[in-house]
């Protein structure tokens, strides 16, 4: 292509991307309000509206680890939609059941990386600390169940690899619809354990209402005074959840390289990220090429979970 030629298109390039989105933005959830994928959404919306110059609204969709949003994100064919994903809607799900309605790998556009946390082990707090609760955990085997935003989640599948970390730890797996309600589960002693963002528990860890064992990572600034589960004997073991933005593979490129350049910008600008901070994430803000090499990795990674586990989607 000559030169000239070149920046023609790059520029018209441009001024369609400008002129998206037309109207307003659908951004769809597949949690509750108030779980931590809301609040990546909640956060992005409000700062993304007043880059872009349209409503971006949230609606809640949940149910199926979010798959059941994911899915009508997929269809979606009217170019304003888009949809706040956990890691497993990009991961796991398609091995976990082989049918789902959507096909990871071929019917999203991926955005960005939006946030990215460590789990915490979290408990009531009449339960023992350390070592001796995985000493007291191995002593219960199966009397004792563990909560999760459902079967294939990554909060599900970290919990099943922590049963190969620790020998003669065997919770019995019961999902919820959101973290919302494993946290209520906790709270009234339904579940004796979860693995959760710290975020969203911190208020009742400092009401002395709920402890945290461990981080699924090593130190983390989200978490400072918590260690890392290998001190209280879970070795080999580490794991993030994240949520990410993405939209149907039939997105317009002019809505895909406006989002590009504008959704970075909003997740890691000072006011958003310590939003989200303050909400137990870390901002990422990712661009859509790392994006995909951050699926990438890990859809390989859960593979190896999956297979040496040998879960299935309840």
């Amino acid at each position: 292509m000559l030169p000239g030629v070149h920046r023609l298109a790059q520029a018209q390039g441009q001024a369609q991307s400008a002129a998206w989105p037309t109207r307003t933005v659908r951004l769809l959830v597949g949690f509750p309000a108030g779980s931590t994928p809301d609040h990546s959404a909640r956060a992005l919306a409000d700062g993304l509206s007043g880059v872009l110059g349209q409503s971006v609204v949230v609606e809640n969709k949940p149910g199926a680890s979010g798959n059941i949003a994911a899915a009508q994100v997929a269809k979606a064919r009217d170019g304003h939609t888009l949809g706040v994903v956990i890691n497993g809607n990009l991961t796991s799900a398609k091995m976990l059941n082989p049918a789902l309605p959507y096909d990871p790998a071929r019917d999203f556009s991926l955005i960005s990386q939006l946030t990215s946390a460590p789990l915490a082990l979290v408990t009531p707090p009449d339960l023992p600390e350390g070592p001796a609760f995985f000493a007291a955990a191995t002593k219960e085997g199966d009397r004792w169940n563990y909560g999760s935003v459902g079967a294939g989640s990554v909060a599900h599948l970290g919990l099943e690899l922590l049963k190969t970390r620790v020998p003669g730890f065997k919770p019995v797996h019961i999902p919820f619809q959101g973290n919302p309600a494993v946290v209520t589960a906790l709270l009234s002693g339904q579940i004796q354990m979860a693995l959760m963002p710290p975020g969203l528990v911190v208020q009742h860890v400092q009401a002395g209402k709920l402890h945290i064992v461990g981080l699924t990572s090593g130190r983390s600034t989200l978490a400072p005074s918590v260690p890392p589960l290998a001190d209280a004997g879970a070795k080999n073991f580490n794991l993030e959840v994240w949520t990410g933005l993405v939209g149907p593979a039939s997105l317009p490129l002019a809505a895909q390289q406006r989002l590009a350049q504008a959704v970075p910008q909003v997740v890691r600008s000072a006011a958003v990220r310590k939003r989200l901070f303050l909400q137990g994430w870390a901002a990422v803000g990712s661009s859509p090429e790392g994006f995909a090499q951050r699926v990438a990795a890990e859809r390989a990674s859960m593979a190896a979970i999956i297979k040496a586990v040998g879960v299935k989607a309840g």
